[in-house]
């Protein structure tokens, strides 16, 4: 399994306020993104897999809306997350 528990936790304490802040929206981008990297390797192997490449422009569509979002909010925190997980735009 590719996010355990864990890795989770990981992501959120990093992102978070700490480990059990799951609904910030920093948190919650760099959730999707790591799940984005992983999908993306996957589909790298695997160019016939119709299903996860769905699922991948989904991911991509709500980490672009909670971006869209928390550029709204406080563009200071929207500008640090992009930067820390290097996402273009």
């Amino acid at each position: 399994m590719y996010l355990t528990r864990e890795i989770k936790e990981s992501i959120f304490s990093k992102h978070g306020k700490n480990a059990k802040d799951t609904g910030s929206a920093e948190g919650q981008i760099a959730l999707f993104t790591h799940r984005i990297n992983h999908l993306t390797e996957h589909l790298k192997n695997n160019r016939k897999d119709f299903n996860t490449e769905r699922s991948l422009l989904r991911m991509v569509g709500k980490r672009r809306s909670l971006l869209d979002y928390l550029k709204k909010k406080d563009i200071t925190r929207y500008r640090e997350i992009i930067k820390e997980l290097g996402i273009r735009k």
